[in-house]
């Protein structure tokens, strides 16, 4: 397996800048997840990698050799497709080694490289069945086997759970993760689906309109969002945002939200007199009869264990995820308490976040 580096990788069609100078390193034996919404640059990214697509300028280096414009077959690298692309007319078995044979490698070979591969994902009691009458899940590991028997530098997948419902896709999330844990295999994975990308990732750059706006791991991003769009991008519900103006000193750990004093993570630059947005997660909001932030509950979804109450402020509406036995009733005036050390604070024109205690050691896109 290799390391992956992008430097300055940039495509554009036209007038239109599918991807603007991506930098991002994928380690030897990384699982790595381009994340982002339809139309973000994220599958242009993994087909410049792949060979299948020439960047406009930028580097591509795998293993340390620069294969910018080398075509895909010198990449050594194998490709998992969203929608399987199988032979319908041969068996699991021919399916899998089809690749092999055309390369003319001995039979024995293929035959002991894709036993192998099918004992890896546990797919061997299929390998005389057809193509055709397997399931969605059964068909997609069909097709991983077919590129684990190829022995490549690195793995790119391009969102393959995306033709799976939602049972087998959860399924298939574990499996995926497993299979990379035992292959130690690097691995670059496209998905819009935060949920597949929290569960698998090493790393995440969180794409959008062509820019990397975050990269960390998945518990960086989630709980020190780089941008108001990552912020909204990751969890579910994603982070609330209480609006308001006002300058704010470096050092400062608190500031006002109408008449109420919010504590915050002490900021780390000067912020000018402007529109900001403070961000707090779902979970880091409680109930507190003693708040002067305040505001009316709109409505409840019930979750099991937990709930999701949705109030609305002067600032803005708020979900806030609490245990189910507390009850609240539409149109009931509640106190917010938002948890301090958790607070981001974001320039709302810009849309970035402002540096502070919380933020220390994370990487920006």
């Amino acid at each position: 397996m290799a390391e992956i580096r992008v430097e300055n990788l940039h495509k554009s069609f036209g007038e239109f800048a599918a991807v603007k100078d991506s930098n991002f390193v994928v380690e030897n034996g990384e699982f790595f997840v381009l994340l982002g919404p339809s139309g973000c640059g994220k599958t242009t990214t993994l087909r410049m990698i792949a060979g299948l697509e020439l960047p406009t300028s930028g580097r591509i280096l795998l293993g340390g050799n620069d294969v910018t414009f080398k075509r895909a077959a010198e990449r050594d690298i194998a490709f998992v497709f969203q929608l399987f692309a199988l032979y319908p007319h041969m068996n699991v078995r021919k399916n899998i080694g089809f690749s092999l044979k055309c390369q003319g490698m001995a039979r024995a070979e293929i035959n002991r490289r894709v036993e192998e591969a099918a004992r890896i994902l546990r797919i061997e009691h299929i390998l005389d069945k057809s193509v055709s009458g397997l399931s969605g899940g059964d068909r997609q590991r069909v097709a991983l086997g077919r590129a684990i028997v190829r022995e490549p530098m690195c793995f790119l997948m391009d969102e393959p759970l995306g033709a799976l419902d939602s049972e087998f896709r959860h399924l298939m999330c574990g499996e995926l993760r497993g299979l990379h844990d035992r292959l130690k295999a690097t691995t670059v994975y496209v998905t819009h689906d935060q949920v597949e990308a929290m569960s698998m990732a090493d790393k995440i750059a969180v794409m959008n309109k062509g820019v990397i706006e975050q990269f960390g791991p998945p518990q960086e991003i989630y709980a020190r969002p780089a941008s108001m769009f990552v912020a909204d991008f990751i969890g579910s519900p994603p982070m609330n945002f209480l609006h308001f103006h006002a300058g704010i000193a470096r050092g400062a750990t608190e500031t006002l939200l109408g008449d109420a004093l919010i504590r915050m993570p002490a900021l780390h630059e000067d912020v000018a007199p402007r529109d900001l947005a403070l961000g707090v997660r779902p979970e880091h909001i409680a109930f507190d009869d003693g708040s002067a932030l305040r505001g009316s509950v709109y409505g409840t979804e019930y979750l099991g264990t937990t709930q999701i109450v949705t109030v609305n402020t002067p600032f803005g509406q708020v979900k806030a995820r609490t245990k189910s036995t507390g009850e609240v009733r539409p149109g009931e005036n509640v106190g917010l308490r938002l948890s301090a050390s958790r607070l981001s604070l974001f320039d709302k024109q810009s849309g970035r976040a402002v540096r502070s205690a919380l933020y220390e050691g994370a990487a920006h896109g």
